[in-house]
């Protein structure tokens, strides 16, 4: 098991919405408070609905990066204390 640091990836590359919004959220349910979680979602839809999806549930996106060499990003999300 992952310790609290380090971060949990979720490889979301060729998954379509909103599937990939589903498997973020069902992954975050299963992590503890103050679990870090990297989802790499493709570029277009996926990176432009994710993230406003999770905010509108109630998480906050640390980062979003984009991947060096791939049209894909990276989302990092803490759960937080008081889980949605």
């Amino acid at each position: 098991m992952s310790q609290d640091n380090e971060p949990i990836l979720l490889d979301l590359r060729g998954t379509p919405c909103p599937i990939n919004f589903v498997r973020t959220k069902l992954k975050l349910a299963q992590m503890a408070p103050g679990q870090c979680l990297e989802v790499w979602l493709d570029g277009g839809e996926p990176v432009e609905q994710v993230p406003h999806s999770l905010e509108l549930e109630g998480y906050t996106k640390q980062s979003l990066r984009a991947l060096e060499g791939e049209s894909a990003y990276c989302l990092t999300i803490t759960v937080p204390v008081a889980v949605p």
